[in-house]
């Protein structure tokens, strides 16, 4: 693992320069196990847990996130399985087998131009058209991480039957009519390749659908029951910052200023800040690492809420920690020259995925309140 990790730092600030997908960088990853470690035992795999998870997309952080989040999508989908069969039992028994030969990568595609994310509420405007051999997807996604290298895409669409249903189609990446916008062009996690995707009337196997049901709320997204991907998300995102706080504390030992004459490590205002970061990131992993072992111990007294609040502050944590570093060193610390700079850009992409934090605290505290409130209160709506 240490080994991997370090041979993706390498490669990473190439990819962040040239914002290419990482096919090296997954082909490492791959061989050390890290893109299969979720498949479930039945499978062949060895069916890691969210604890497992999520300290594998942490040390995968560390190294280059773009790659840590890619696999994350991969990771969290096989996950998803073990946990809960979903997939047609032959397709996906084919998959896994396949992905223990080379890197096979699964993402889902929910967002949309015009919706959003689903984590605010919603239906998806992609249309699923019933044909004579099963399904034509049509519709555009955005911000489909890994789009340019997914083996499969896990499509949310509603039919256009009569009455409309909702559920998630089986696409093959090499499918025809599949359009890649290439438009990724942001400030962090420039090489996780998360394009935009139309789809052309994409054909689909008629039993290449999962989770088909009635079009209403019920087929929205439930943000309170994803701790499963919050917590190795947050890890993942810590990982960066333990990245930039490794930078910093290297620039410390080694900038020694003329009219100082020793490394400013020495000085009291840089061991303060190196205290303050790594309080903030030690806190923060003991909220996800306890939180995420719980889940796999199926403690029934550990809350969606808690995994909520802990993403929350372990997303504020990170972005906090590396801008103490950068503020700390200046101009070193903004130089494109070093990969201090390229971690304050990518940790700003952790606030980002869903559900963000304004959603997440209205969860939180409705239930807090509805739980603190008078027995004839009426409760708050759900979320």
């Amino acid at each position: 693992m240490t080994d991997t990790v370090a041979a993706l730092a390498a490669l990473a600030a190439d990819h962040d320069r040239s914002g290419a997908f990482p096919a090296e960088s997954l082909r490492l990853a791959h061989e050390a196990g890290l893109l299969t470690a979720t498949i479930g035992k039945r499978y062949g795999g060895q069916g890691a847990g969210v604890e497992e998870t999520a300290r594998i997309l942490h040390r995968l952080g560390r190294g280059d996130p773009s790659v840590a989040l890619i696999a994350a999508m991969t990771l969290t989908s096989h996950a998803r399985q073990a946990a809960e069969p979903h997939w047609p039992e032959e397709l996906y028994a084919r998959v896994a087998k396949e992905s223990f030969v080379r890197p096979v990568l699964v993402n889902h595609a929910r967002v949309e131009p015009e919706l959003g994310s689903p984590a605010r509420g919603g239906l998806p405007a992609t249309r699923a058209r019933r044909t004579a051999g099963g399904w034509a997807i049509s519709g555009t996604k955005r911000f489909v991480t890994g789009a340019e290298g997914l083996d499969w895409f896990l499509v949310w669409a509603t039919t256009d039957e009569a009455e409309p249903r909702v559920g998630t189609f089986l696409v093959p990446g090499g499918s025809p009519g599949i359009e890649i916008a290439g438009n990724w062009d942001q400030l962090g996690l420039r090489a996780s390749g998360s394009h935009d995707v139309t789809f052309h009337d994409v054909e689909v196997p008629y039993e290449q659908v999962i989770g088909l049901g009635p079009h209403g709320p019920a087929a929205e997204q439930d943000n309170r029951a994803g701790a499963a991907l919050h917590l190795p998300l947050a890890a993942l995102y810590l990982g960066v910052a333990r990245a930039a706080q490794a930078f910093f504390h290297s620039f410390a030992h080694t900038r020694v200023p003329a009219n100082l004459g020793r490394p400013v490590a020495r000085t009291e205002r840089f061991r303060r800040t190196a205290g303050e970061i790594e309080v903030l990131l030690a806190a923060a992993e003991q909220l996800v690492f306890d939180g995420a072992a719980k889940l796999d111990d199926g403690d029934p007294s550990y809350t969606p809420e808690q995994a909520l609040g802990a993403r929350v502050l372990a997303d504020r944590h990170g972005v906090r920690a590396v801008e103490l570093a950068v503020r700390l060193l200046g101009n070193p610390g903004l130089a494109r020259g070093n990969p201090l700079e390229r971690h304050f850009r990518d940790i700003q992409c952790a606030p980002v995925h869903a559900p963000q934090a304004d959603i997440s605290l209205l969860a939180i505290g409705t239930t807090a309140l509805d739980a603190s409130a008078p027995l004839d209160a009426p409760k708050a709506l759900d979320l």
